[in-house]
């Protein structure tokens, strides 16, 4: 019976809620779905809307059929009366006409239909057991008239259930297979297939064979295995028997909605044919690459090497030997040139940061071209890597997602960099050296001071006797005079070596804060941006798949 075969699959997604599925869809997939399937799955959910707001309990059946098919001359045979106008001039109908069976009130539903011609049956003989049918008898569709075709394929939207009716002569016609039952595989519940005209086969041996060869066709285009009604309107051969099978389909009252389900899930995968079957994600090789790029088109490098001589020329200014620190002094602060690391103002009461809020950047390097290419090509990378296995819309989507403006994203780079901290506490050992350092620079000083007071003592020929102290044999004064400057020397020597273990390690601190900063930085403008298409084609595959299950 109709609709039967996916009664069970149907229930468990309510039409409304394919519906609903299909429109969030088209409206998430936006402009990377096919422009034309978009429009059509638009129209199907409004017609889904429509449909269902008129549901009631009646069932409209469209009979369909080429020109000389001898579908209305069945249409007055099933009816009982002569409803539709039968001329030899074809083609015969101009405008479809429909039967109404029952007393439940149909002009409503007749209105959305468009059908103007109308006729109500009289439940008599054998026409009882039809009660609910709206039986329209269509124009011909492959009519040379232009509007008889418009308005066949108007009504066939908007119909619960195909019978498509052929005549042995034309049942073959590629406009009946290519252009109907092909696009309606998956209306097969709501479908059937009658052979009319059989008094005009010579044999019911012919009439197997059209009926089979017929029933083959129609298989083959994909639509299902349909049993084949063969009837004869002139004789009334089958009339009865698909009177009987149309009043089985009224009975069952699913038809609309079965009608429904195939056209959600018919739009839903028209449109599902603009999105990939799984939605790719992020290597980790393409994320290396673009971080690497980012880190040194942000002047990563030379931000390192400035850290690492700030921190020698600190050691060496807060570590070496007192009298010599003051040339380290002179020497110009690495980071200070490139307006980063203390903040503080200057004699001018003018800070770095105020500086920067003019300029707009740091005295940072502009990226080199070199620098500046190998950025595009990354960033063009991860979206082509990101996207690879996408249909074209969303590729290039994609690829649009990962290449953000080439000055801002240096701006979000210079940013990320200004705003990572360069420097850390100073280190311990810095105070103890230092503080170790002045006791030797005192100690040779004094010994400096208790030489040159016994010289001057010896030169006014004054006795130096008291002063004389020694250390075993040498003198106490320059026993302190070169143990002050040796161990000054050997702190100074020592404190150098440490400085370069401390400054390397600072290095590698810095390094790892300004990792995370430049992956800020490629998260916010290149992978965010990417992953956003990526979830929306992600989500629009899920509701697809959802409203064609």
């Amino acid at each position: 019976m109709i609709g039967r075969r996916r009664g069970k699959e149907q229930a468990d997604v309510p039409l409304t809620d394919r519906a609903d599925r299909l429109a969030s869809a088209v409206d998430v997939g936006g402009n990377q779905l096919d422009p034309t399937a978009a429009d059509e799955a638009r129209a199907v959910v409004q017609r889904v809307q429509e449909r269902w707001a008129l549901k009631g309990g009646r069932t409209v059946v469209a009979l369909a059929g080429a020109t000389g098919s001898g579908k209305s001359s069945l249409f007055n045979a099933l009816v009982g009366e002569d409803v539709s106008v039968i001329s030899p001039r074809r083609p015969t109908t101009a405008e479809a006409a429909a039967a109404v069976w029952g007393e439940e009130p149909a002009g409503e539903l007749l209105d959305w239909l468009g059908i103007h011609n109308r006729h109500q049956v009289t439940a008599t003989g054998d026409n009882v057991g039809l009660d609910g049918l709206v039986l329209v008898d269509l124009p011909d569709f492959d009519s040379r008239e232009l509007r008889h075709r418009v308005e066949a394929d108007r009504i066939l939207e908007r119909a619960d259930v195909f019978v498509w009716v052929a005549d042995p002569q034309k049942y073959a016609d590629a406009r009946l297979h290519d252009d109907y039952l092909r696009p309606l595989r998956h209306h097969e519940t709501v479908m059937l297939v009658v052979l009319n005209q059989v008094d005009r086969l010579r044999s019911p041996e012919d009439v197997d064979r059209v009926r089979d060869d017929l029933r083959r066709l129609v298989r083959d285009d994909g639509a299902g295995d349909h049993e084949v009604w063969t009837t004869s309107a002139r004789t009334g051969t089958g009339v009865d028997e698909l009177r009987a099978r149309l009043g089985e389909v009224v009975e069952a009252r699913n038809a609309a909605e079965a009608r429904l389900v195939a056209d959600v899930r018919a739009s839903a995968e028209q449109v599902g044919g603009g999105v990939a079957e799984q939605t790719p994600e992020f290597t980790e090789e393409t994320d290396d690459r673009l971080h690497r790029a980012l880190r040194d088109a942000s002047g990563v490098p030379v931000v390192l090497d400035a850290v690492e001589r700030d921190y020698r020329r600190q050691a060496r200014a807060r570590t070496g030997w007192p009298f010599t620190r003051w040339v380290a002094s002179l020497r110009p602060d690495p980071l200070k040139r490139l307006r980063l690391g203390d903040d503080s103002a200057g004699p001018t009461g003018i800070a770095p940061s105020d500086v920067r809020a003019v300029l707009g950047r740091s005295s940072l390097p502009s990226p080199t071209p070199a620098a500046r290419a190998n950025v595009q090509l990354a960033t063009r990378q991860v979206g082509e890597d990101a996207g690879t296995g996408l249909p074209v819309r969303w590729a290039d989507a994609v690829v649009e997602a990962a290449s953000p403006e080439q000055d801002t994203l240096a701006d979000a780079l210079d940013q990320a960099v200004v705003g990572t901290p360069l420097r850390t506490r100073n280190p311990a050992w810095w105070s103890v050296v230092g503080a170790l350092q002045l006791v030797a620079a005192l100690v040779a000083v004094v010994g400096l001071g208790w030489l040159v007071l016994m010289a001057v003592l010896g030169f006014l020929q004054m006795p130096v006797d008291p002063l004389a102290f020694s250390w075993g044999p040498v003198p106490m004064p320059l026993a302190l005079l070169l143990g002050g400057v040796v161990v000054g020397w050997l702190l100074a020597l020592l404190s150098r070596v440490a400085a370069g273990v401390g400054a390397r390690r600072r290095r590698a601190q810095v390094e790892e804060r300004l990792d995370e900063a430049i992956d800020e930085v490629a998260f916010q403008h290149v992978r965010r941006p990417v992953m956003a298409v990526l979830d929306r084609h992600e989500k629009t595959r899920q509701l697809l798949e959802q409203a064609a299950a």
